[in-house]
């Protein structure tokens, strides 16, 4: 009798026979990556930088090497609870849970209203409509907000879309922003925009409402991802993997998607 295999064996026997698909919902990551801009009067973001250590040259003569300066919530990065002030106390990116770096993930798509509006807010009557004809979203995982933004990424003008009155940018209202973080059963939020609120975000009561309830609530944040046009409405895992940096508030992060394809 031939044993069954293994479900890690199957996985990997899927992944090499393609049926099971990995799509990369990272941003690539350089000088030129989008980062957000706050007012003047408060610290700001490093974008990304390489540093040469040495090239096969008299540095270092087999080798090339680089050191690298970033801020942690620069590019496709992992927001920690300890990001914002209602969650100070709580865990840092390095306490996440390695259990919890992979989960289902829920797709609400918004890309028309977003091209007609950059300001559209998502509100908890989208969500409960989504659940009406995909099922609730899922216990311990992602609800991934795709907005078709991830098509300005190579523009950071493009990107924050920003004039007089602050950037314009899709988002959850801030009812909407409650509600994912205190009564649905997700972990966290994903997006496509340089941060998880809406760009008129600041605006609101409270201000950064996905910011302040998420972060409140022990819940976390993925921003910048690409290619959720790949992913079905239901049914994918994401794989996020930020760096465990110690206190840091976040990371930058190579976040994954499986997708089972027929």
């Amino acid at each position: 009798m031939h044993e069954q295999p293994s479900l890690l064996a199957a996985l990997v026997s899927a992944l090499r026979a393609g049926s099971i698909e990995v799509v990369d919902l990272t941003s690539p990551l350089s000088s030129s990556t989008p980062v957000i801009q706050l007012p003047p009067q408060f610290g700001q973001t490093a974008v990304f930088e390489l540093e040469e250590i040495s090239r096969y040259d008299d540095r270092g003569p087999a080798w090339y090497w680089n050191n690298f300066r970033s801020g942690e919530h620069t590019g496709t990065h992992f927001d920690a609870p300890n990001h914002w002030v209602t969650g100070r106390d709580l865990a840092d990116v390095a306490s996440v849970p390695a259990q919890r770096l992979i989960a289902p993930a829920a797709v609400l798509d918004f890309t028309a209203e977003a091209a007609k509006d950059p300001d559209f807010l998502v509100e908890v009557d989208h969500v409960k409509a989504w659940e009406e004809h995909n099922g609730p979203l899922p216990d311990g995982g992602w609800l991934l907000l795709r907005t078709g933004w991830d098509a300005r990424s190579h523009s950071q003008e493009a990107f924050l879309n920003a004039d007089e009155n602050g950037p314009h940018t899709p988002g959850l209202s801030p009812e909407c922003a409650r509600w994912v973080a205190e009564e649905s059963p997700v972990i966290g939020l994903g997006v496509e925009t340089v941060g998880t609120d809406a760009g008129r975000g600041h605006s609101f009561d409270p201000p950064f409402p996905c910011h302040s309830h998420l972060m409140g609530s022990g819940k976390y944040g993925l921003t910048q991802l690409q290619n959720l046009a790949a992913l079905p409405a239901t049914g994918s895992v994401v794989v996020a993997g930020p760096l465990p940096i110690v206190a840091g508030s976040g990371s930058p992060a190579r976040v994954l998607a499986l997708v089972e394809r027929s």
